[in-house]
């Protein structure tokens, strides 16, 4: 039977403050900050993960609304979102995050839980693509317990600095914080997702979006994508331009050989936002050699690239940053999140990108 696994569940395991039954049959995969089970049956799937714990902000909203942006809306665009209210249950406060992302042009239903007690905080994450698989979610949480007596371990700096003269700070916030050239090498993605705004306190998805990525290659090279699908334009902006990198001290300077940016159609078929329709025109690009005062922070579930600039340039829009004020991106593990229009070859698709920052 196609799903013959829901309902049997293993002996209890552990990781973390959190022991559990993983489902009978599945495939485990553990990593420095989750465990994951997962199953595939044909072209179904499901997958549940425990996240390593963390120190938590004392209030169980804002450590479930930091884990569903650090976990999930960084590394996917996510539609029909949707939360629940805060429950208490054996002295942890619970609450869950959901919403719907494409894989594949499949719909993929992710379910993101989160334990706090006002010290410590802990999530799982669901994955499936068909319903019965939330049975096996309910019986792994039903059998979850936690440590109610442990304390957060403090974030080790994992950053290779050797021969760098930058050190790592710890910030107000308790992230660390680096300003060294080695630790950006790698992909780092800036995604921003459309709305129409809030009803009945929920903000409302368009499942349009506005990405940037660049590539920071260790011989001082670069690559920069930008792709805008909005379900406010008929068509889809693309920029692509690539260059030299240096970083002295907290100033990264990006100096640009070569770049364009065009205009294409949306898919006619499926309007789906991973798919290209013709190419339309091009569009007016300036290449723009920038300065910037950089920050790398290191927090529980990875790295942020934060670029303060001083004016408007042609890569950050037309709004200057300035007063303190950024533009973020994650560190991305080798998977980039922009998809490149028919016929064009960045000269990386087929290289293993950095596996982390370092």
């Amino acid at each position: 039977m196609l799903y013959s696994a829901i309902s049997s569940v293993a002996q209890k395991q552990s990781f973390d403050i959190a022991s559990f039954s993983p489902p009978d049959g599945w495939t485990k995969e553990l990593k420095e900050d989750f465990v994951s089970f997962s199953r595939i049956d044909g072209a179904s799937w499901g997958q549940i993960a425990v996240y390593k714990s963390r120190q938590s902000s004392g209030n169980i909203e804002e450590d479930a609304l930091k884990d569903w942006q650090d976990i999930v809306l960084a590394v996917h665009t996510v539609e029909s979102e949707d939360k629940t209210t805060a429950k208490s249950a054996e002295g942890w406060q619970v609450m869950s995050y959901s919403g719907v992302w494409q894989y594949n042009s499949t719909n993929v239903a992710t379910l993101l839980t989160t334990y706090s007690n006002g010290n410590i905080c802990i999530s799982v994450l669901w994955n499936g693509t068909a319903k019965p698989y939330m049975q096996n979610l309910k019986d792994f949480i039903a059998s979850i317990d936690l440590d109610v007596n442990a304390t957060p371990v403090q974030q080790k700096d994992t950053g290779n600095n050797e021969g760098n003269s930058n050190q790592n700070t710890t910030n107000s916030n308790g992230e660390t914080t680096s300003s060294s050239s080695s630790s950006i090498v790698g992909a780092w993605i800036n995604n921003f997702r459309e709305d129409r705004g809030f009803i009945n306190g929920y903000r409302m998805y368009t499942g349009g979006y506005m990405k940037k990525e660049y590539v920071f290659k260790e011989d001082g090279s670069y690559i920069f994508r930008q792709k805008d699908w909005l379900a406010s334009r008929d068509n889809i902006y693309f920029v692509y331009e690539t260059g030299k990198w240096v970083v002295n001290g907290n100033q990264l300077t990006i100096t640009p050989d070569k770049g364009k940016a065009g205009w294409w159609n949306k898919d006619k078929i499926g309007n789906t936002t991973d798919k290209w329709g013709a190419y339309q025109k091009a569009a007016k690009y300036i290449l723009e050699k920038t300065t910037y005062t950089f920050e790398l922070q290191i927090s529980d579930y990875g790295r942020n690239l934060l670029l303060n600039y001083s004016k408007a340039t042609e890569r950050d829009g037309d709004h200057p940053a300035g007063n303190g004020q950024y533009t973020s991106y994650h560190f991305d593990k080798g998977k980039s999140i922009i998809n490149n229009p028919p016929g064009l070859i960045t000269g990386f698709e087929n290289k293993v990108l950095p596996k982390r920052g370092n």
